[in-house]
């Protein structure tokens, strides 16, 4: 697995229209964990690949019309299998922090990767995700060096009270004993 312009090696690719361009001065330099299920508490199917392409048919299911319109993306999707797909690349701007803050220094978007987990916040994460997401994290780690240890944290941290993910079933004391 390495880093070459901005993509990730031997994953699948799906890009999304749902980024753009970093600020100029905005280096990597924090990774936020995130999960999503589509629909809710229900995995596989493609469901996420699509929304996060536009492409989701509304009709397909009735939580599916709540969530029409929007426009979001992560740079990373890990599915129950460890199966990864990839949607922007790092050297882009994902759209999946939305209103965020981390060390006092807003707009997360703009020196963040955005990896989300197919999950839910209380269902346990499978063997496989947390594998495919410690070296994942140990190459991004590789490849932009202000990403640290103490600069990986949850969605539900640097947008309290408006998100909870990936939330109490996310082992953090495991992930983070793996990367030492």
């Amino acid at each position: 697995m390495m880093i070459r312009d901005g993509w990730l090696s031997g994953v699948n690719i799906c890009p999304s229209p749902n980024s753009n361009s970093r600020p100029e001065l905005a280096d990597i330099s924090l990774l936020v964990v995130h999960n999503i299920s589509l629909p809710p508490g229900e995995f596989g199917g493609g469901y996420v690949q699509a929304f996060f392409q536009n492409r989701l048919d509304i009709h397909a299911h009735p939580y599916f019309e709540t969530i029409a319109g929007l426009q979001v993306s992560a740079h990373l999707f890990i599915e129950r299998d460890g199966a990864i797909t990839q949607f922007v690349p790092f050297t882009a701007r994902a759209w999946h922090a939305g209103a965020s803050s981390f060390d006092g220094v807003s707009n997360c978007n703009d020196y963040s990767v955005g990896v989300e987990l197919e999950g839910t916040d209380e269902l346990p994460y499978t063997d496989a995700q947390y594998l495919a997401l410690e070296k994942v994290t140990r190459q991004l780690m590789l490849t932009y060096p202000k990403l640290t240890l103490e600069r990986i944290t949850g969605h539900e941290h640097i947008a309290p009270g408006r998100k909870t993910d990936p939330g109490p079933a996310f082992d953090w004391q495991r992930f983070r004993r793996a990367l030492l």
